[in-house]
């Protein structure tokens, strides 16, 4: 029984190998947004200075105090 692979999947299988150089690029963009070392004190500062959530955000007579 053969495996499906989508045309999309082909595509990539075949430009990747016709440009190996590619691999490289998509590992250095990976960097940028995903590996990297999550700083906890940063996130806990972020969220504490958000306003709070609207109890409803579709009421426009709702005044949050």
């Amino acid at each position: 029984m053969a495996l499906y692979e989508s045309e999309h999947t082909k595509f990539m299988r075949e430009m990747m190998a016709k440009h190996p150089e590619w691999l490289e690029d998509q590992r250095r963009g990976r960097a940028i947004f995903w590996d990297r070392k999550t700083d906890l004190d940063e996130q806990k500062a972020y969220r504490e200075a958000g306003d709070p959530p609207r109890p409803y955000p579709y009421d426009v007579n709702f005044e949050q105090q």
